[in-house]
């Protein structure tokens, strides 16, 4: 599962690149949690939160119904 998530991050990755930010994978854990760190513009950026439950969330949960949420971590 770790390398679908990993691979499906990569997908994302250009759209947040376009705007000088970074996702980068973290961890899969026991009860169906993604877990990314937000790198560079999106670290700071107010409107991660809504990046990453609309965007980031949305695809991997589309792609793999299994994924229960996607969390930020720092």
């Amino acid at each position: 599962m770790e390398n679908k998530i990993k691979d499906a991050l990569e997908q994302i990755r250009p759209f947040l690149q376009r705007d000088g930010g970074d996702i980068e994978y973290v961890d899969y854990t026991d009860d169906n949690v993604v877990k990314v760190r937000l790198q560079g513009h999106c670290a700071g950026c107010p409107g991660a939160r809504m990046t990453l439950s609309g965007v980031v969330e949305r695809i991997l949960k589309e792609s793999y119904p299994e994924i229960d949420r996607v969390e930020a971590v720092d």
